[in-house]
Order: C-alpha cells, then sequence, then structure tokens
C-alpha cells in the first residue's frame, strides 16, 4: 500500500509546439498506463489503432483553431446548423470566423455533413496537416471540394494574441491531474471539456509495472497522528489486501469491485479557458468538497502565471 498526496501537471507544450499526435498519445496511454510504451514512432500507429476500434473520446484530447472565410454567408448558415458542441465560432469579419473544436469533432462533421463547402475545406485542410487523424475520411467522394471557403491554421502564438474574449473561447489548457476518485466522480460533471482516465478495468495493480501495490490519495480531512486517520489507514490496508487476494482468480474489472473513492487516478482533462474559470470558480470556492478544493488551490495559482487577464477575478479564492 502506498499514500500520496494530490497533484497536476500543465502539459501545454504539445499545444505551443503543435505536436497534436503526441498530446493525443500521451493523453491516451494513461488509461491503460502504458506511457512506457511511447517511442518516437509510436503516435500513428496507436492513433489508427484507437480510431479504428471507435474510442473516439482519445482524440478529443487536442485543439485545432480556425480562421476562415468564406465567399458567401450561406456557407456559415448551414455550418451553424449542425456544429457540434465541442466546436467555437466567433465573428471577426463580414463572412469570416475563427472556428476552433478537437480533431473528434470535425471527424464528425466530415461524417455527418460531407456535402458542405465548409466541412469539405477543413478535412481537406486537417488531413494534411493531422494526416493520420484524417486519412480514412478523405477518400470520401461525397466530400465538398470546399472551393469558396478559405481555411487557415492558426499556430499558438496567433492564438495566444487573440482578445481575451476570444482567447477563452478558443484557447485550451490540457492538465493530467492526480487525486482520488471521488474527486474525479465530481469532476466530469462539467460536460463542456474533455476527460481520459486512468482505467481500473484494464490496470492490474498486482503487477510489477504497479509496485505489486494499490495507491491511494491522503485524505485531507484527516491529521496523519489522529485516531480517524489510523482507522483510514487500515481500512485502505483490508481493501488493498481483498483486491490482491481477488487477483488471483479474477480480472482486474472483477477485482476493482472492492476498491473505494480514496483510490488514486489519473484523469487528462482538456478545456478551454472559459471552462477552466467556470470549474475554479466552483470547485475552488469555500463551499466545493474539500478534497476537490484541494486540488484546485493547487491548479489556480498557475493559472493565474499563464494567463492573468482571464483568471485574475478568482484570486480572492485563495484568501
Amino acid at each position: 500500500m502506498k499514500v500520496i498526496s494530490p497533484g497536476f501537471e500543465v502539459l501545454d507544450d504539445y499545444f505551443t509546439s503543435g505536436r497534436i499526435l503526441e498530446q493525443i498519445e500521451r493523453c491516451g496511454r494513461v488509461c491503460y498506463k502504458s506511457e512506457d510504451k511511447i517511442t518516437a514512432e509510436s503516435a500513428p500507429p496507436f492513433i489508427r489503432g484507437i480510431i479504428k476500434r471507435g474510442h473516439e473520446s482519445v482524440i478529443e484530447m487536442a485543439q485545432v483553431v480556425m480562421r476562415i472565410r468564406a465567399d458567401s454567408p450561406t456557407v456559415f448558415q448551414e455550418f451553424f446548423e449542425l456544429i457540434p458542441r465541442f466546436c467555437q465560432a466567433t465573428r471577426v469579419g463580414e463572412n469570416e470566423f475563427i472556428i476552433s473544436g478537437n480533431p473528434r469533432s470535425f471527424r464528425d462533421l466530415a461524417r455527418r455533413a460531407p456535402g458542405l463547402e465548409l466541412v469539405g475545406a477543413v478535412a481537406r485542410l486537417l488531413s494534411e496537416s493531422c494526416p493520420i487523424v484524417f486519412e480514412d475520411l478523405i477518400d470520401n467522394p461525397d466530400l465538398a471540394r470546399g472551393s469558396g471557403v478559405e481555411v487557415r491554421l492558426l499556430d499558438a502564438a496567433e492564438v495566444d494574441a487573440l482578445p481575451v474574449d476570444q482567447l477563452v473561447r478558443h484557447r485550451t489548457l490540457l492538465l493530467h491531474i492526480t487525486v482520488n476518485r471521488a474527486v474525479t466522480h465530481e469532476l466530469v460533471r462539467h460536460r463542456i471539456a474533455s476527460y481520459l482516465q486512468e482505467s481500473q478495468r484494464y490496470c492490474r495493480y498486482g503487477e510489477a509495472k504497479f509496485g505489486g501495490e494499490v495507491v491511494f490519495i491522503k485524505p485531507c480531512f484527516f491529521k496523519e497522528d489522529s485516531p480517524e486517520y489510523s482507522i483510514w489507514k487500515q481500512a485502505m490496508e483490508e481493501t488493498e489486501r481483498h483486491y490482491l487476494k481477488l487477483l488471483e482468480t479474477s480480472s482486474p474489472q472483477a477485482a476493482r469491485t472492492v476498491l473505494p473513492n480514496s483510490c488514486k487516478t489519473e484523469i487528462m482533462v482538456n478545456a478551454t479557458l472559459e471552462e477552466w474559470f467556470h470549474i475554479l470558480r466552483l470547485r475552488a470556492s469555500k463551499a466545493a468538497d474539500p478534497s476537490m478544493r484541494e486540488i484546485m488551490l493547487q491548479i489556480l495559482p498557475e493559472m493565474l502565471r499563464r494567463f492573468p487577464q482571464v483568471f485574475e477575478p478568482l484570486r480572492e479564492l485563495m484568501e
């Protein structure tokens, strides 16, 4: 048995350097705790495999931001009738918009409405910039040529230079968070975000790669020298013993039924700055669950450091 404190890591280097495939793979491998299999060439086959199996939630863990101009307003009217929830759009001129979203949302559009000019133009551009994610869709004969649409990808510097009202809608930030399962149960209720979480169904914690033990998050409710902490620790030790015993004859998905909320889990969260503001406003407040507030008060100072123009109104939550 191992007890650790909650923590987090901001994974923004992938976005700023345009390494979409590496970002998607890093996030996806957290589910199976197979990060040790990452190599310089492992991302393409990993992503092809998850697309083939239909696990497209993994390709939500990236963001593309585009400036799109069309000859006719009808192009955008048709698009807005179909725009998925994870796309954001901001008008920046006559028949010109900034549109952003994760790769999965644009894959969905290419399958749902390949005949739309804007959808075709976006799919063709993304098939050039990120071919692994779109290679199975680009040969669709129904995909529009998009001749009346100009699409340009914005790089990270251009996105970060957007006015604040546009920045918060189109800039995402990816966090790798380590907390207990009770916290993630609450966190995933924030709908406009993408999540991938360490899977107890596949991770066999009795194996050597996991140290042959279960990891728990130290509860913020009890002091280590208190009777309550002693009771909690004994309960976790007993739980681990039962779990490891079940693994001798059962699968991880069966053995996990005895594991408690205190189990350590890792979750990847990809959300716009607007959504992060909403999450922190609620979850770093004094009314929040103490375990949730504990990790959010770790995250908030980093958000303030990176994007003070966005998160400054939340500084008072740290007082």
